[in-house]
């Protein structure tokens, strides 16, 4: 990979108080992305995820550093160039106007069609591929304002990739989405940037998602350090459990989850590979059972699925009992 579309170098992030005053969020970040490459920069809140987005998007300064595009320092892009190097889709409500969908996708190609917006074309061209990429074209003649949350973050992202930049920014776009919309999402910018192929920088809180579909994960801590890597090597080196670990909650890297309930009774052994029984040690954690592994539990589960039923035979100090749903085996566990 050798077309690095940007590129930090020493970068600081922060606020600037005044002519000579800045303070720092995070830094320095060395980092790099490329063609191709979606990357999620995880973290808890107030850590700079946003700051460190707008810095290398050009909306913020630098404290200090510097952010090169395509070869180009950033600071010396003038706004147009920008606007041909980055595509941003921010938090903000666009829905408070009276435009169509189409007309706002075509707002893409404002930094070629200029002050007029006359679409040539290849601006059309454009749009009707960012619209087809992005399965918009079922409600192209709706006004923004009727969309759901859903709908209308596949039409910014649209406009996104009608301005047909090298990278994307979003900066949380799942924030205000039901599950199955974030998971569309999600793995709808996973499939544009194999596809494009752009480079896509999201910064998001949906960590089980980004685990599954990011090719880098930048992790940012509270304390202003960043650990960039592929998502495996991030759990397995703790990373994500020194970010993320406080107040009694500690990230599973076993279950690439933080688990949200206390072992307080004793262990279960669980024999079983199948569907059911992952769920029953799901349902045994939720109940407060720790499982075992050593073998020595008293509580002994076995578990056999067949197309008929399941059946969970239970064996405890000199008793055996068996049952034909999970219902039934908790209630006498």
């Amino acid at each position: 990979m050798e077309n690095v579309v940007l590129q930090t170098t020493g970068l600081h992030i922060g606020y600037h108080a005044g002519k000579k005053q800045a303070s720092t969020i995070a830094g320095p970040l060395d980092l790099s992305l490329y063609p191709g490459q979606m990357i999620c920069v995880l973290g808890p809140n107030g850590c700079g995820k946003s700051t460190l987005l707008r810095t290398v998007s050009g909306l913020q300064q630098a404290v200090s550093g510097s952010v090169v595009l395509n070869g180009r320092d950033l600071s010396r892009l003038k706004p147009a160039e920008l606007a041909r190097q980055i595509s941003l889709v921010l938090t903000d409500n666009i829905r408070n106007g009276n435009l169509d969908v189409y007309s706002v996708i075509a707002l893409g190609r404002y930094p070629y069609s200029g002050w007029l917006g006359i679409l040539n074309e290849a601006d059309k061209a454009a749009i009707s591929k960012a619209v087809q990429m992005t399965g918009t074209a079922e409600f192209l003649n709706r006004k923004i304002d009727s969309l759901s949350d859903g709908e209308c973050q596949k039409v910014l992202l649209a406009r996104a990739m009608a301005q047909d930049t090298p990278l994307i920014v979003l900066d949380e776009p799942t924030a205000h989405l039901d599950l199955p919309s974030r998971i569309q999402l999600m793995r709808l910018l996973h499939q544009l940037a194999k596809e494009s192929p752009k480079a896509i920088l999201i910064s998001t809180h949906e960590l089980d998602l980004a685990l599954q579909v990011a090719d880098q994960i930048w992790l940012m801590d509270s304390n202003g350090h960043l650990a960039a890597g592929l998502p495996e090597e991030l759990v397995l080196n703790g990373a994500f459990r020194q970010a993320f670990d406080k107040d009694g909650i500690s990230f599973d890297a076993a279950t690439g989850t933080f688990p949200v309930h206390i072992t307080a009774k004793e262990d279960v052994a669980v024999h079983g590979d199948g569907t059911a029984a992952f769920w029953t040690r799901k349902a045994l954690i939720r109940k407060g059972y720790a499982i075992s592994t050593s073998g020595n539990a008293s509580i002994l589960i076995t578990i056999a699925e067949n197309p008929e039923a399941t059946q969970w035979t239970m064996k405890t100090t000199g008793t055996e009992q068996k049952f034909y749903s999970i219902r039934e085996f908790l209630e006498a566990l």
